[in-house]
């Protein structure tokens, strides 16, 4: 099974549900909008508060102990853009979450240092390997890969910072959900 037709199994239960509620039977059209707000927003909050949580503390930390670095590089460089997509849309909809709008300045930037990198890495036969890299002894005798590496480390120090600056609105906001639920 594919993810498209998971999706939309997802959502024909989820479409199933919001019809055969108890919010949906027996009240009126007032009520139905205010339960399917207050619905969209945690639903877009939770997902936005998830995948921050996992992409920043576990996925990322697995793959970069896990893969060689050009590797993982490269498969942040196709899963970042998703990711920051996914958590600003969901913070957008959610309204009251915080989403740091700089995030998509950055992303672009670090990739694009990032590939730069790479292709100077590769000529010195350096980034397949896992765990500790090579890379600073290299860089001692190479300016070039010296430059990049600091070049990369600002903005993708920025990024990291803007990302965890993103997570943190996000638990602020769950302490706020919290606080007003009624359990």
């Amino acid at each position: 099974m594919g993810w498209l037709s998971r999706f939309l199994a997802a959502v024909a239960f989820f479409a199933a549900g919001v019809l055969f509620s108890p919010e949906t039977l027996g009240s009126n059209s007032v009520t139905h909008l205010s339960a399917y707000l207050k619905l969209a927003h945690l639903l877009c909050f939770s997902t936005a508060f998830g995948a921050a949580l996992w992409v920043t503390f576990i996925g990322g930390i697995i793959m970069f102990k896990n893969l060689p670095r050009h590797q993982f590089g490269n498969l942040q460089s196709k899963m970042f853009p998703a990711y920051f997509s996914l958590v600003g849309i969901c913070c957008a909809i959610s309204v009251a979450a915080f989403v740091s709008p700089i995030i998509f300045v950055f992303t672009p930037m670090t990739i694009e240092v990032m590939k730069q990198r790479h292709k100077v890495e590769r000529e010195e036969n350096i980034g397949t390997e896992i765990g500790r890299s090579k890379n600073k002894e290299v860089a001692k005798a190479n300016p070039k890969l010296a430059a990049m590496n600091k070049k990369f480390g600002m903005i993708h120090a920025l990024s990291s910072l803007a990302n965890i600056m993103s997570f943190g609105g996000l638990a602020m906001h769950s302490w706020y959900l919290a606080g007003k639920m009624n359990l």
